[in-house]
Parts: C-alpha cells; structure tokens; sequence
C-alpha cells in the first residue's frame, strides 16, 4: 500500500462495502431477475471502481465481493448442474489502452503475437454435452461451478443440433442469443399484453432461456454461436482458429466474423471494423473477445478464481446522447394498452435521428422520475430501440415537477385500469377510436390481409371522416368517399379499391391473423387455419379442441374461444362474409410427400426483388421444407438475392447448391 494513497484503509474499506451492496443489488436484477435497473456502463463503473479499491488495499478483499465470484446466478426452481471444469467470464477492458497493455503482458512472458479474434456477443453463457455425438445436457454457465438444467429448453433452439456429424463425447459451450428482431417483435408483443418489456436482448433470451414451459423458450426465436469446448482434449484442433472451423463441422453455429490477427495493425482493424459494423449485425454485439491463438497457451497460462489469463474482453463504450424531454405523449394501442412516449429534441444516435422514446409503462415513468424540461440521456437498447437511461439532476429545471400519470384514455376518455397481473394501463372501452384504428392497420398489414396502399396515415382519415367503424366498413368504401382523401387522386383511389377487393380472396389464416386476436400471431394463424379449414369449425371449437392443434397451448385456446363468444366478433364474421371474405383454407393442409423441398434444409439471405422473405418461407414450409437462419454443412440449399453477405461465401465455400430469386420462382410456378 502506497503511503501517500488520499484514502485510509478503514475508509476503503467503507467505500468498498457500498460498491459490493450496490453491484449485489444490481447483479441480482440483471442475473436473477432479467431486469437490471441501471445500464451496463454503469455496472461496468462501478466494478472498476471496487477493483481499484481491493488492488490498492488487498486487506479489505472479502470472499463474497463481486470481483471473487463468476457473474451468473441461479434460480432456486430450476434442477442444478455441476460443472466438472468451471465456466469462467472474461476480464474486461474499456480502452484500447489496456488492451494492449494486457497483449504487451503476454508478448514480454514470451508469448508470440498470434491471437484469434471474435465477437463478443450479447447472450447468456451455456453449456452443452454430448454423448457418442447425441445432445444429453444443456446448462447455464450460473456461479460458474453450479448451474441451471436447461435442456428442454435448449432442445427447442433450431441452431442446437441434436445429434453431431461424429459419434464423440463433448462438451460445448457459448453463447444463446436473441436476434434484434426477435427482441423488438417480443418487446411489443408484451407492451400489447401489459407485461414489462425486457431491457435489453441479453436479459430476453436469459428470461427465456429460464421458463419453466419450454413452448414458451420454443417461441421466442433464440439462438446461438459456440466458441470453445471445456476439454481440448476432446478436439483435434491446435488453435483457437482451427477450434471454431472444427466446431462448424461438428453442426454447432459458429460466428463466421472470428479472425486470426498476427500484428498491431491487424488487430486495430478487426477492433475499428466492428465498432463501425456493429449496428448492422443482426445481433447484439458489447465488445471484442480476444483470445491467444495456440489452444496449449490457454493450459499453461491456466486462469485466476474468475477469469482465463490467455483471453481479454474489449468493451465497446456505450453510446450515449444528451437530449432534453419537450413532451410526454400517450398513445393508445390496438389492444389497449396506453403507453407514454418521450418526445425529444431530434439527436443523432448509432447512425440515425432519434427523437421519440418509448417509457413503456406508468412504473417505468415514474422509477425514472422523467419530467418536462429533463434533459437526459439517450442510448439505444440492444442497438435498436431509443430508450432513456437517467435524467442528469443538475441540469433539472427548478420549477421541474413530478410528471402527472393520466387516469383516462386519450383518444375516448374512457377511464383507464389495470388489469390482474398487469403493469400496463389499458382502456378497455372495445370502441375506442383508436383502438379500432390500430386494429384496423394491422388488419391491412403485409403479413395479414396485405392490403397494399393502407397504411396508418389513411386509416387515420377513414376514421376521422367517419368513413370506416370497422374492418367490415373497408369492403363498403366507395370511389367518391376515397376522393375526399388528402392528397387522394382517381389512381389513388381505384389502386386502394383494388387492393381491398384482391384481399377478399386471402386464405383463412390470413384473415385469423388480421382479426388481431390477442396471443395470436402468423404462425399460429396459419397452424389453426391448416386445422379448422374453414371460419365456422373454428368459431364452433371449445378451447380444449383448439389448445390440441399442434400443442397450441391454453393461453392462445382461451384468447380465440373468448373473442368468437362476444357478439361483436361474431357480427364482424357476418359482415365480413356478406361482404364476400373468403372464410376458407386455401393452401395445402398436408406436406406433399413427393416435394423436391421435403425435409431439405433451406437458408434464405440477402434482398428480394419481387418475393417477401416471410412470403417464401411460409411457401418452402408448406412444402415441407426447414427455413434455418445459418449456412453449415447440414444445409442442402442457399436461396440468395441482392447483397447476400457472408452465407453466401460459406455456402461456396461447403460446395452448397444455390438458387437466385428467379429460379426459385419458375419451381413455385412449376410446384404450383
């Protein structure tokens, strides 16, 4: 201990008790719970903070501070595993600073500037075990010696293969993921069920992951990259390099952005390439993970109590903007919840113009005290979603006061509640202006009735005209009411009349999903639709009946009996028929035995010009086809349009038949 240190050993001491209480506290949030209340930059501060604190005066270090033990914990509900060999975390640094004093460190020991570079992915750590080549067991990494039992939930993840390419034992570890898509159709999925939205896609797929119901881990789209196996004498790899390639043979996903560096440039470059990148990767990326090359490196350095000596973790500094709050607006979904937005200052933010933020729900606006003439900070949540981390006190007007939560819906006036086991607050008047409003674009959407021209901003005048009530109303639109449209011409108005009458002859599941029933999303449509075959039979099931088809569960079973039982819906069906909707199944209720494309796995990349990605997934399905999201040797077709990026290199490089947009629209001709 230095003399001249400005702090005494006692008040160290002190400090370091209420940096271990709060990073505790924090821990158990992001780990336990899956809802941190303060961003990982700050957790990260904080850390650093206590290590300072312990590396100066070691004498405080206790066994139970933050630093001594591996991050995860477990919960007590879930079956516990024993990690024969520990899964440690990385070390962190935040600079490039430290980076290179940590591969200085290790070039002065004598070893040789050779390292492997990868992508520090933003996911929950795993393990997987393999016996003669069959999946046996999956775990999370939890305090690093004991984790949880998660196989069945692994079992549902399509990038987990269930058995390998060899007969080998093996255990596997990495990383599960939620892809930003999944993270934002799950967040807005649970804001219109008036759940709490996760804070970030890391704690989505661990709160995933740890269901108790692996149909619910089944439905929220995860998946993986594996980096490094507990025992190298299980591989016959040498270098961490040859370890991925090696892994990707075995049938794991494996991240193809990894990169062998032999020099400062090269590492400088991998380092600035992905800090660029980041934001277009279809995953959350926090930083570089970069590793000695040489697996027999990785033995003799061994590890300290908590992190390996041959692998550093260079943490991307957060992004963050300064901005002030002009207003607090509350919008009205289409299933009622009434949620309050941010409206701010315009700022620019991981390459776009942010200006508006989500604040979720009435707890959430009132445990961040945002108030009118804050001026916070900006960040975006998992890359993609504008979210406010803090508002910054000393910039707080003095005339601030506590923002006001409402207690009646804006767009009806209809007195807002909170229904059992809900945060949200939800208006639940059925003719809600602006619920029939929301209804009635998701109604027009792509996915549902696709009615092309349709959008939020004419549905919004059809309403305040009082041209529509309903999505009946739509089918009764006449070319002279359409003229009375802003900026609404003869084409205009004749191109919207015959896109509504084109969606007449949608197949059912088009139509289920258009209805909006909650809990019901495409897929589940189109499973019902193959079942039912037509409107009446479904309308007619007890919700017993429609909880057997394909194991649907009860939840979307009780949400579709209870919304055919009201009046409502089943005088919507009537006008909707007498309006001349098809009510009928139109696509093919079996998988054709004799398909080219039965049980070939199937990954689609790049831009198509003419077909939708979801449009020709759904088709390759029905055909009986596995649509799969990464390129390996498994794969029997690459289907490619524009820009098709690294899967399309790996498929040249596995020799794996690939098809351009235009061949595969003469064979959907010819399957036709």
């Amino acid at each position: 201990m230095k003399s001249d240190h400005p702090l005494t050993q006692l008040e160290a001491d002190e400090q370091a008790e209420v940096l271990r209480n709060k990073l505790n506290k924090w821990a158990n949030e992001y780990y336990v719970h899956d809802q941190p209340s303060v961003e990982d930059s700050v957790y990260d501060q904080a850390y650093q903070e206590l290590v300072n604190l312990e590396t100066d005066f070691p004498e405080i270090i206790t066994p139970e501070s933050p630093t001594q033990k591996v991050g995860d914990q477990t919960l007590s509900v879930l079956s516990k595993v024993t990690h024969t060999i520990p899964m440690l975390s990385l070390g962190d640094v935040f600079s490039k600073t430290e980076l290179y004093e940590f591969i200085n460190h290790l070039t002065k020991d004598g070893y040789p500037y050779d390292y492997n570079c990868e992508l520090k992915i933003d996911g929950l750590a795993i393990s997987l075990r393999y016996e003669k080549g069959k999946f046996v067991q999956g775990s999370t990494r939890g305090n690093g010696r004991i984790g949880e039992d998660i196989t069945k939930n692994l079992e549902t993840i399509k990038s987990i293969p269930k058995k390998l390419s060899k007969p080998i034992d093996i255990e596997v570890r990495g990383e599960c993921y939620m892809p930003k898509s999944s993270f934002a159709e799950l967040n807005e999925a649970r804001q219109d069920n008036g759940e709490a939205p996760f804070a970030n896609p890391r704690n989505a797929a661990a709160g995933s992951l740890r269901q108790l119901d692996p149909k619910v881990t089944a439905k929220r789209k995860l998946s993986t990259f594996m980096y490094n196996v507990a025992d190298y004498s299980q591989v016959e790899a040498t270098t961490q390099t040859e370890l991925l390639q090696e892994l990707a043979e075995l049938g794991f996903n494996v991240n193809p952005e990894f990169r062998p560096v032999n020099s400062v440039d090269e590492l400088n470059q991998y380092l600035d390439e992905f800090e660029t990148r980041r934001d277009d990767l279809s995953y959350g990326i926090d930083g570089i993970v970069v590793k000695l090359n040489p697996l027999t490196d990785h033995g003799t350095l061994g590890a300290t109590v908590k992190v390996p000596r041959w692998a550093i973790a260079y943490k991307f500094a957060p992004e963050e903007a300064e901005t002030i709050v002009n207003d607090i607006e509350w919008t009205v979904g289409r299933t009622g919840v009434v949620t309050p937005t941010a409206v701010m200052d315009p700022v620019i933010l991981a390459g776009t113009t942010v200006a508006r933020a989500s604040l979720h729900n009435p707890d959430y606006l009132i445990q961040k005290d945002i108030r009118l003439g804050d001026t916070v900070k900006l960040h975006k949540a998992g890359d993609i979603i504008p979210e406010i981390s803090e508002y910054i006190p000393s910039k707080r007007p003095k005339d601030s006061q506590s923002y006001p939560i409402i207690t009646h819906c804006p767009s009806c006036d209809s007195k807002l509640v909170h229904l059992d086991g809900e945060i949200a607050l939800r208006c639940i008047n059925p003719m809600c202006p602006a619920q029939l409003s929301e209804g009635l674009t998701h109604y027009a959407s792509r996915d549902a009735m696709n009615i092309d021209g349709l959008g939020p901003k004419i549905v919004a005048q059809l309403f305040e005209k009082q041209l529509v009530n309903d999505v009946a109303g739509l089918y009764n639109l006449t070319f002279d009411e359409l003229l009375t449209l802003d900026k609404f011409g003869e084409k205009s108005a004749n191109n919207l009349l015959a896109a509504i009458d084109n969606s007449k002859a949608n197949s059912l599941e088009r139509l289920i999903y258009g209805l909006g029933i909650r809990h019901v999303g495409a897929k589940a449509a189109r499973l019902i639709a193959q079942k039912v075959n037509d409107m009446d039979t479904l309308m007619q099931a007890t919700s017993e009946e429609i909880a057997q088809i394909n194991s649907l569960g009860l939840v979307i079973a009780d949400s579709i009996s209870t919304y055919f039982a009201t009046e409502q819906a089943k005088k919507l069906i009537q006008q909707l028929k007498a309006a001349g909707v098809n009510m009928k199944y139109l696509g093919k209720s079996s998988t054709p035995s004799n398909s080219f494309f039965t049980d070939k796995r199937i990954v689609l990349t790049g831009k198509l010009a003419d077909l939708s990605r979801s449009q020709v997934s759904e088709w390759l399905e029905n055909q009986g086809a596995k649509v799969s999201s990464s390129v390996s040797k498994k794969t029997d077709l690459v289907i490619v349009g524009e820009d098709p990026g690294s899967k399309y290199d790996k498929a040249l490089e596995l020799s794996i038949e690939i098809w351009d947009e235009s061949h595969l629209k003469q064979v959907m001709q010819q399957e036709n």
